[in-house]
This record gives structure tokens, sequence and C-alpha cells, in this order.
């Protein structure tokens, strides 16, 4: 599985730059007026993973597959959106389908890039984009509730709906569904406050190692734990640069990830997810997984047929490969399990399928 994470934030907050740094691309508009980005771009990224060259070294694979997480551009977003002001209508469909959303907030100060507020204040702007989903989320919720409507909706759906109603009408935390139901069940609901969230303080070079007095008073009210201080900018400078100009110049600056690595941490983070691997001559491979997945439900994210055709899984954790060269070794040394149906696959674990065709 691939996931898809949407940056979303106010007009001329550097959404495109960072979009265009982190997917290597230059697909997306990044120019100093609102609305520059009107359709969403999408670039696909492989995830960074060094498991997997060690992995292909020992198993002499010829060659690497990463697993991949897709960003999502999307077009700025202004007060009064749930009602289309801006390109309001437009925006909030987009959001719908990613799995996770990035808030990019503004937290530098700049005469030449325009603002849409006569300040800056990244407290207020992500309140405004926060009020916009919710106010959205009211809208669908009301018309799904509707006498008409209400005979299409499953029992389970129906509570969800309702429950979420209540907590926007009330001024309560919508999160609290996440603690009621399971996560499918949730993200059938389409519901944009209860997708998961990043966010991230877009600052000067001057603030990437210390943060500044914005990003200090936003991780007060909203928390570090979700919260990455990057500069769209010097992304954009160490995505133009060769490997080895690239790591001099990270050091230079005191920078010890790069924007892209942090952010796909963060969403394999607050999505849940682990990483598999599939190694042998032909190919190493990585894999995203929910956590707590079964192997069977591992085995279908090759092909339905694995899943369904499932017997055992060989299994042998990441460290016990590297340690004992290989699958030959890994089994004469009794590294090697035969797991079954029950099997939660952890993070990490190298995997071969035995199953009925």
């Amino acid at each position: 599985m691939s996931f898809k994470c949407g940056i979303v934030g106010l007009p001329n907050v550097g959404k495109s730059t960072l979009f265009n740094a982190i997917t290597n691309s230059s697909k997306a508009q990044a120019e100093n007026f609102p609305f520059c980005t009107i359709e969403p771009n999408i670039g696909i990224v492989p995830v960074p993973d060094e498991r997997l060259s060690n992995l292909s070294k020992i198993s002499k694979s010829k060659k690497i597959i990463n697993t991949t997480i897709s960003f999502v551009d999307i077009a700025g977003l202004v007060k009064g959106a749930s009602k289309g002001e801006g390109l309001g209508n437009k925006f909030l469909s987009h959001i719908r389908e990613v799995d996770a959303i990035i808030h990019m907030i503004r937290c530098f100060d700049s005469d030449d890039i325009q603002n849409v507020n006569s300040t800056v204040d990244p407290i207020r702007d992500l309140e405004i984009i926060e009020t916009e989903m919710m106010l959205a989320d009211l809208e669908s919720i009301q018309k799904r509730l509707e006498k008409n409507n209400k005979k299409n909706i499953d029992e389970k759906q129906l509570k969800i709906l309702e429950i979420a109603l209540n907590c926007i009408n009330n001024d309560k935390d919508i999160s609290i569904l996440k603690s009621e139901f399971e996560k499918k069940q949730l993200n059938q609901t389409g519901l944009l406050s209860i997708k998961p969230k990043i966010f991230v303080c877009n600052v000067d070079e001057q603030s990437i190692q210390e943060g500044n007095h914005y990003t200090k008073n936003f991780i007060n009210k909203f928390g570090e734990e979700n919260t990455l201080i990057v500069s769209a900018d010097i992304e954009n400078q160490i995505n133009q640069l060769a490997s080895e100009e690239k790591k001099n110049y990270m050091k230079m600056i005191g920078l010890k990830e790069t924007g892209l690595n942090m952010l796909i941490q963060k969403g394999y983070n607050i999505l849940e997810l682990d990483t598999y691997f599939t190694s042998g001559p032909e190919e190493t491979r990585a894999w995203t997984i929910q956590k707590n997945c079964t192997a069977p439900k591992a085995a279908g994210e090759i092909h339905t047929d694995f899943e369904k055709g499932f017997i055992r899984a060989e299994t042998v954790s990441y460290e016990d490969f590297i340690a004992n060269n290989g699958w030959v070794n890994s089994k004469t040394n009794g590294k090697m399990r035969l797991e079954g149906k029950e099997y939660i696959v952890k993070d990490g674990d190298v995997l071969n399928f035995r199953f009925n065709t």
C-alpha cells in the first residue's frame, strides 16, 4: 500500500515550494500571488530506507524497489471556503481524498512575499483552516442525516455521524471518535476533521535550528508531537545539490534530516504504518502495511492470490537476516521461523510466503 498526504494551507505559505522540493519536481507553480495552484499536483516519492541496500547486497538482488508515498499540493484555502469562497469547494473535495493532512503554516516575516492577512499569525491561520474543514463536515453530515438520505447509511456510520454532529455543535473535540471506532469505519465517513494531521512550520533560514517566536507560540498551543520546523526554501536548495554537496551543506547549516525524511517518519507514525521486506536474487523490495497486520493481509499487499492461498510465512527479522548473511544461514542457525495466519507482522520482518495457487 502507498499512502497519500495532502499539503494544505492559506495561499502563499510555501506549499508549492515544499512540494517541488520533496518530490524533486517543478510540477507546482510557486509564485508570489494567491491561488497560484488551482488543480492539485501529485508527486510519488520513493521512501528512503537504508535497510533495502543492506538486504540487497546480501541477496545479490538485481534491483531494489522502494515503497512509495504520494504528496498532493492542494490549492490555498481562505476564510469562507466552506461557503465557496476562493477555490473553496474544489479545495475541500481534494482534501477528502488524502490519508493525512500536512498543514503548511507561515512562520516567517517577509515584505517580498504576499500574505493574505495583514499580519503573520500561525495560530490564527491554522484555526481558519480547521474551522473551514469543520464547517464543511457540518454541512456534509447534515445532508447525510436528512430523512431521505438516512435510510442509505448503515447503523455504525449513522452513529459516527450523529456523534460527530454533536461534537461540532457543542464545540467538543471530534477526535474522541478515534477511541470509539475503528480507523476503517472513520475513513468511510470522509470527514475532514478526523484525518491525521502533521503541522509544518515554514521558517526562514535563520530559524531552521531553533525555531523562532512564531514556532514557539505555535508549539505551546498545539504541542510538538506532530509539529515539524522546516524551511521550504532550504529544502528547495538541498534538492538541487549532488549527494556529497547535499551532506556538506546540511552539516554546515546544522540540519540533521531533510524535510522529506521528517515528513515520512511523522506520516508513518500518525498513520500507524510498518514496513516489511521481500529479498532474493531478482529483487529486494519494501512493502508498507498497517501496524498489527496479520501475515495473510501482508501477503495480500503483493497479490490477492497470496492472501487467499496463504499457508505459512518464512520469517526472519531484519537484524537476524543481516547477522546471518541471508536466508540459508538464518535457517541453519534457527533464526528463521514458520509463522501462520495469526502472526502479526513486525516492522523490518523479511518474509517469504508459502501459498496455494
